[in-house]
C-alpha cells in the first residue's frame, strides 16, 4: 500500500451510523417518551410537594443525558461528520439540556411554594 493511500484510510471520515432516519426517529422517540414521563411526574408530585428525591433524579438524569447527546453532537460537528449524523444528536441534546436548565429554578420554587403551604395549613390548624 503506497503512502497517500494509507494517509487517505487513516483520515477519512466514516459516519457513525448509516441510517439516519431510524437514528433520528430513536432520539425523538427517546425524547419524547422521557419528556412525558418527566411532566407526568413533576405534574403529579411537585405542586404536593412530595417525592423530592425521584423528581430531582429524574431532573439531574435528563440534564446529563441532553449533556451527552449534545457533546457527541459537538464532537461529531467538529470530526467532520455527515449532517445526518450531527444533527439529530446536536438539536435533540440541545432541546433537553435548554427546557431542563430552564425548569430548575422553577421546580425549586414550586417545592418552596408547597413546602410553604403545607407551613402556613399546619399553623392555621393549630390555632
Amino acid at each position: 500500500m503506497n503512502e497517500p493511500a494509507v494517509i487517505e484510510m487513516l483520515t477519512a471520515v466514516h459516519p457513525w451510523f448509516e441510517d439516519w432516519g431510524l437514528v433520528g426517529t430513536l432520539l425523538a422517540v427517546g425524547v419524547g417518551l422521557l419528556g412525558g414521563a418527566y411532566g407526568a411526574v413533576v405534574g403529579i408530585c411537585v405542586p404536593r410537594g412530595k417525592a423530592k428525591g425521584l423528581v430531582y433524579g429524574l431532573h439531574w438524569f435528563s440534564l446529563l443525558l441532553g449533556l451527552a447527546v449534545l457533546a457527541a453532537g459537538v464532537t461529531a460537528l467538529l470530526g467532520g461528520q455527515p449532517y445526518s449524523v450531527w444533527y439529530p444528536l446536536l438539536f435533540s441534546g440541545a432541546i433537553v439540556t435548554v427546557l431542563m436548565i430552564g425548569f430548575t429554578p422553577l421546580i425549586k420554587l414550586r417545592y418552596k411554594q408547597a413546602e410553604h403551604r403545607h407551613l402556613s395549613a399546619e399553623e392555621f390548624r393549630r390555632s
